[in-house]
């Protein structure tokens, strides 16, 4: 059995206990999917906000995956969609790839053996005015306890609303850097945790990134000063697993005009690159999720009947050998 499916069945099985953060294995080069969309009951005192924090989820996924359920009363007995199945980024897979549309990072553990891992994590970007850039990067300085220094013009907007800024914020529970700070090499810009978790998976930032608190703890441990960190801009996903064909759809940002106009022919160069014929693919579909996205994976072709075979055979034996 191939070393990424055995621990497939671990990691499920251990989310199953609320593991927040997505580690999965990293599957062959010819797969892109990783994990599989779950579904939970949601408790009396729950929001979806706090679901989706026990889910490692962002605010904005979880409501493109659940229209229509109210986020601060989905009610008791409200079957929840956690959408924790993802087509890993069109990207070289190693260090630290950010993905802005979808609001999620992907960190590509060294591997031990023949073993690799990714795990991802939900994200706040930066706001239209505040936007956070795109292109290649790395960690330059990792910082525990940072104490913020609000740079000149964040001092002035918050003074207009009534909200004087000290010159510097001390580390502490007011601190909106949370417990752990990374400096990136693109100046003023850091991957940070956070005083206001629930801000998680939206647009609110000053062009950096933000991270659940339990988040960022493990992901300041995990990196070292220097690791690659690529931001790319990609919501439009195709992933292929066993010969089935998908699409993962988010919002493009509001900035890139003509990226939503430009969706069919993009999604078809996109198939172009995975050498699908256009032929082949269900355009009604495609086109559904690019009208109501639902930010999750979405079989757009029939499948390989040889691989489809091949995976079947597969899951078998990996079930045999944990007899």
């Amino acid at each position: 059995m191939r070393p990424w499916l055995r621990c497939g069945l671990l990691v499920l099985a251990m989310s199953a206990f609320g593991v927040a953060a997505e580690t999965r294995p990293l599957p062959p080069a010819d797969v892109d999917l990783i994990g599989q969309v779950q579904v939970v009951t949601a408790r009396y005192e729950d929001t979806l906000l706090d679901i989706a924090r026990r889910g490692g989820l962002g605010y904005t996924e979880i409501k493109l995956a659940n229209r229509g359920v109210d986020s601060w009363m989905p009610g008791e007995g409200r079957e929840v969609i956690l959408p924790t199945q993802h087509i890993l980024p069109k990207t070289p897979r190693d260090g630290v790839v950010i993905n802005l549309p979808e609001m999620r990072l992907y960190y590509y553990l060294p591997a031990k053996g023949d073993l690799r891992q990714v795990v991802t994590y939900p994200i706040s970007i930066g706001r239209f005015d505040w936007r956070t850039p795109l292109g290649v990067t790395k960690i330059t300085q990792k910082v525990p306890n940072p104490s913020w220094t609000p740079p000149e013009s964040i001092r002035i907007e918050h003074a207009a609303k009534g909200d004087i800024l000290p010159r510097v914020v001390p580390a502490g529970p007011d601190n909106p850097l949370g417990q752990f700070a990374l400096r990136l090499g693109i100046p003023g810009y850091l991957i940070h945790g956070t005083n206001r978790p629930y801000g998680i998976g939206m647009r609110v930032t000053h062009g950096c990134l933000r991270l659940y608190p339990e988040h960022i703890a493990s992901f300041f441990e995990q990196v070292a000063p220097g690791l690659k960190v690529t931001f790319v801009s990609q919501p439009y996903k195709i992933g292929q697993a066993f010969g089935i064909t998908y699409l993962e759809v988010h919002r493009p940002l509001v900035e890139e005009k003509g990226r939503k106009e430009g969706a069919l022919g993009e999604i078809a160069q996109l198939l172009a690159d995975k050498g699908v014929s256009t032929a082949s693919v269900d355009w009604v579909m495609v086109r559904r999720e690019l009208k109501r996205p639902t930010g999750m994976p979405v079989p757009i072709t029939q499948p390989d009947e040889v691989k489809l075979l091949d995976a079947r055979r597969e899951g078998e034996a990996a079930l045999i050998a944990q007899r």
